[in-house]
């Protein structure tokens, strides 16, 4: 029994640590961030926290990152004051090419469609409503051909 106690022990450290590196995600998620770094910031390999953050989270740490930038950009969008490009900069991400295709994967819809469309099926909606039932799961948010 005394074997298990340094590995719950060891398990809840790395839990600690996985929690910063969510948490940084989620303040610094317009900075430019990457596995390697997020790893050297809590001691860790990249493999190794790759591996853990998917255990204890469901999805690696460049898709939580990505997933909080697109959620981020649907309130852009929303607004309606900044264009696509601009939009894609402002989340941190730096290849249009690429925001354009995860935000697709994601909410199911290009992002022009997405902030033509979303303007109109949020109207008068509270934001804090809005931002919830807008909220980017692995296409499951938006039918293939349109918000409403």
């Amino acid at each position: 029994m005394s074997s298990s106690r340094p590995a719950a022990t060891q398990h809840l450290r790395d839990l600690a640590r996985l929690r910063r590196v969510r948490d940084r995600i989620d303040r610094e998620y317009a900075r430019p961030l990457d596995v390697e770094a997020l790893a050297r910031g809590v001691n860790m390999s990249a493999g190794h926290l790759s591996r853990q953050f998917r255990a204890a989270y469901g999805e690696s740490p460049y898709s939580y990152l990505m997933t909080r930038r697109i959620e981020r950009a649907m309130a852009l969008l929303r607004r309606g004051d900044l264009s696509v490009t601009e939009v894609c900069f402002e989340v941190g991400c730096s290849s249009l090419g690429t925001f354009s295709s995860r935000f697709t994967e994601l909410v199911g819809v290009p992002p022009s469609v997405y902030r033509r469309e979303a303007q109109q099926a949020t109207e008068g909606m509270p934001s804090c409503v809005s931002k919830q039932v807008t909220r980017p799961i692995r296409n499951r948010e938006a039918p293939a051909s349109s918000l409403t």
